[in-house]
């Protein structure tokens, strides 16, 4: 038993009992999750969220049996009564409770449930808007409350973790200045300051770089964050971070403390042996040989560039060759084979996606394919040794330029991997993503914007490149990928109130725009701001994982749907006219959706 559960109306949980508690008289309270007839004889099974217990109800007992034949799933119930081990041929090996039953002495109905709008036992298969709309009913289900626990475990190492390395866990505020820049804010209009709004936090990005310049060497949040942008499976308007920053420290410490972040967490929560320090890669092969800046590399395929002769005797290799074209290619090392259905599918797909071909090499005692009768013997040798194609691989070729090409070959490649079944989805590999860009051109906006946050410092060696050629400058940026998935991002920050100023220049932003928005954190430089850095992990998207869940919704305990909904309350609301004239507020529109 677990003393510290014993209250008014139990001695024990449903999930305590054993064989060693045989002849106690104990008390349990919790949910009906089904009710069976036995003979005569009425079997109860009584749920609360630590286990199941089995309850024997006979008609010895008049008083008890009376009240259980009118028992439905989901009333709330306590019952007293002696533990016996069930008959061997009686016990459940799937239930930890399985080797007894309690007889019970006194049954008391606590609260009644209505008729069930789903069942909790049983199917996972309801819609998910009813779920949502009777969440607390979809939270009794062991499966949803098992992710929860397993949350609260996580967040309990993560302090733990923390607190032993020192690092302070400050709060930080919910109502901030709006300074939008990338996601859109959610705006909280200020009663007391008519006309004028907070916004909820993106992040808590400046705030935790002023406890750097505070003296707060080391701090960590679990913190929740706010973005008002379109929803997916991986994305809700209202997020969860564990915020990383410190002070003194470069690029390798912040990366050294997040694997042993993430080394404890699988080992102590899926006994999950995970090896550091994790493998790392520049921005720029992360595109080039896996076409995304967040590969999976639990699938072995890899993109590669090949230099073919001047004249190859292949009208479109030679063209690409003439315009200056990658000529890329995914080997498909043997035994896998890719069918011929398959092949012609993968190339009506990704013509249309933006490629300008896909061309099927197969090696045998030489290469063989529809084009290969075009090509001459250097070109073809240079395929052969440019991809190290062995007996009984298939290759696919393309030509194209720039990054677009680039990640669209590497969605082939995750394609392909699926396919091909060459991915152990029970495999959990990390790895880093270094040398980020700086910035990136915005064709819309016809300006540079920063590809991370504006407050990322350049790499030392690309400073004078600022203003010269900015699409060259590399930032002191990563991002920690975890089977394909962005679990964590960071980089060091600029700490010199010049830096940030040019920073903000070449974002197109007007020396007045930028003391507007951020003359606290220019000032604050000003008064010997440390060098520092940090780091931030998606809470939810790490449970989500480490959970094998398909959405984020699953490891949330009150999530929105795919409209940013909460189904349960029915928020958001409409409110009264009087709070909006307390805010000055009036609308005079509502877009029909």
């Amino acid at each position: 038993m677990i003393p510290t559960l014993a209250t008014t109306h139990r001695m024990a949980s449903c999930g305590d009992l054993r064989n060693i508690d045989e002849g106690k008289t104990i008390r349990l309270s919790g949910w009906v999750a089904r009710v069976r007839d036995h003979g005569g004889v009425l079997f109860v099974d009584l749920r609360d969220r630590y286990g199941k217990t089995q309850v024997v109800c006979d008609p010895v007992n008049e008083a008890v049996y009376a009240i259980a034949k009118n028992l439905r799933s989901e009333w709330v119930v306590t019952v007293t009564g002696t533990v016996r081990l069930r008959p061997e041929n009686s016990r459940n090996e799937n239930l930890e409770t399985g080797e007894i039953e309690v007889v019970a002495l006194e049954l008391i109905v606590l609260n009644q449930s209505m008729v069930l709008p789903f069942q909790i036992e049983g199917s996972d298969d309801v819609n998910e808007d009813l779920r949502l709309k009777y969440r607390y009913l979809d939270l009794r289900r062991e499966s949803l409350q098992q992710k929860l626990l397993l949350r609260s475990k996580i967040t309990h190492i993560i302090r733990d973790y923390f607190h032993r390395l020192h690092f302070a866990e400050i709060e930080t505020p919910v109502l901030m200045k709006s300074t939008p820049e990338g996601a859109r804010d959610f705006l909280v209009p200020s009663r007391v300051n008519a006309g004028k709004f907070f916004a909820l936090p993106q992040s808590p990005q400046t705030y935790k770089q002023i406890l750097m310049v505070s003296g707060f060497d080391r701090y960590f949040q679990i913190v929740k964050c706010f973005r008002d942008e379109d929803l997916r499976a991986d994305r809700q308007p209202e997020f969860t971070q564990i915020d990383i920053e410190m002070a003194f420290i470069d690029q390798q410490d912040i990366q050294s403390v997040a694997e042993g972040l993430v080394a404890r967490l699988f080992k102590e929560v899926m006994n999950v042996e995970v090896p550091v320090p994790f493998k790392r890669m520049t921005y720029d092969v992360a595109i080039n040989n896996y076409g995304s800046d967040k590969p999976d590399l639990r699938n072995p395929l890899v993109i590669t560039d090949v230099t073919l002769p001047a004249e190859t005797g292949f009208k479109v290799f030679d063209s690409a060759i003439t315009e200056g074209k990658l000529i890329s290619g995914i080997r498909i090392p043997a035994p896998s084979v890719l069918s011929r259905n398959t092949y012609d599918d993968l190339v009506e797909r990704y013509k249309a996606a933006g490629l300008a071909g896909l061309i099927l090499f197969r090696m045998g005692a030489q290469l063989d394919g529809p084009v290969v009768k075009f090509l001459n013997d250097d070109s073809k040798q240079a395929i052969v040794d440019g991809f190290g194609l062995k007996d009984g691989d298939t290759l696919l070729l393309s030509t194209g330029l720039g990054t677009k090409y680039k990640i669209i070959l590497g969605n082939l490649r995750l394609e392909l991997g699926k396919i091909l079944n060459l991915v152990d989805e029970n495999q959990f590999l990390f790895h880093w993503v270094n040398d980020f860009p700086l910035l990136e051109w915005d064709e819309e906006e016809k300006r540079y914007v920063a590809m991370h946050h504006m407050f990322t410092s350049p790499r030392d060696e690309d400073m004078d490149k600022l203003g010269v050629d900015n699409g060259a400058v590399r930032a002191k940026a990563y991002d920690l990928v975890l089977n394909g998935n962005e679990v964590a991002g960071g980089s060091i920050r600029i700490y010199k109130p010049e830096t940030q100023s040019k920073i903000f220049e070449l974002l197109g932003m007007s020396v007045e725009e930028a003391k507007e928005k951020f003359g606290f954190l220019l000032d604050a430089f000003k008064y010997g701001a440390p060098p520092h850095g940090g780091i931030a992990f998606g809470l939810d998207r790490m449970v989500m994982i480490m959970t094998k869940s398909t959405s984020i919704r699953d490891v949330i305990a009150f999530p929105k749907n795919s409209n940013a909904q909460s189904l349960m309350d029915g928020a958001p609301s409409d409110v009264a006219d009087k709070q909006l004239r307390e805010l000055y507020i009036k609308t005079t529109h509502v877009p029909v959706k």
